[in-house]
């Protein structure tokens, strides 16, 4: 694919969080062929400073940290902003632990998956959303959920569902609390996307059996979630907050 809406994001920064994972490595490439400056974050040894320096365009920075530490997050944005304006922020990172039944799910599984996929988006937006304020100017914030927050998911995936779900209602309560300061909060719902996040811990029938129950018959390409979110981050979508946007394939239709 390539990226044509600049709108807003050329010359500006942009922070993206798991920039390293396959969605968030997408969402970079889009934005830095906008023109955007990309402030990639993700956890030390994932490959993130490489995938900075593959960008197109300049100025784009490595910030390597654990999103879940959030006494980091400061520390994070204040790296950011060495490369210009902050103008949005896609908060990608997540993680899922599957395991074989229900009953097998510990507490510490429950806190990790609750601690990086919930906790740190709020705390993470928030500080973001500070910054905006800070410099005095609008901006825009991008979380992703999962279709599992509507479905409810399946047996081990709970607690992702859980936080996701989570996820939806804090993305919420922010677009309706930051609107009258000029910053938008939005979420990406995605659906079956092709990555090792994906396919880990899944058999290939599971796999299978999913992409039957998608209208379009296949698994989305990290790149077309990257286009939801250049929408959500751009001028594009000026008059929309608080939506969550489904990228599914039909999977997911309400």
């Amino acid at each position: 694919m390539t990226w044509k809406n600049d709108s807003g994001l050329a010359h500006n920064v942009v922070v993206v969080t798991g920039a390293a994972g396959a969605i968030g490595g997408a969402v970079c490439r889009a934005l830095a062929e906008c023109g955007a400056i990309v402030a990639g974050v993700d956890r030390p040894e994932t490959g993130l400073s490489a995938a900075m320096a593959a960008l197109s365009g300049e100025g784009h920075i490595a910030v390597e940290a654990d999103i879940s530490d959030i006494s980091s997050h400061q520390a994070i944005i204040d790296d950011a902003k060495t490369a210009g304006i902050i103008v949005g922020l896609a908060h990608v990172a997540a993680i899922i632990l599957r395991n074989e039944d229900l009953f097998d799910i510990t507490e510490a599984e429950w806190d990790l998956q609750f601690d990086v996929n919930l906790k740190a988006t709020f705390f993470f937006d928030r500080a973001v959303a500070k910054e905006f304020l800070n410099q005095g100017t609008p901006g825009s914030i991008v979380n992703f959920a999962s279709q599992g927050w509507w479905t409810g998911g399946i047996g081990s995936s709970i607690p992702y569902s859980a936080s996701k779900g989570g996820v939806v209602s804090l993305t919420r309560g922010l677009a309706k609390s930051l609107a009258g300061q000029e910053i938008r909060v939005n979420a990406v719902s995605p659906g079956g996307v092709d990555t090792p996040m994906m396919r880990d811990g899944l058999s290939e029938e599971a796999r299978d059996a999913f992409i039957s129950s998608v209208p379009l018959g296949r698994l989305a390409s990290p790149d077309e979630l990257a286009g939801a979110v250049l929408f959500l981050l751009s001028d594009s979508s000026s008059f929309v907050t608080g939506t969550v946007l489904n990228v599914s394939g039909g999977q997911l239709i309400y």
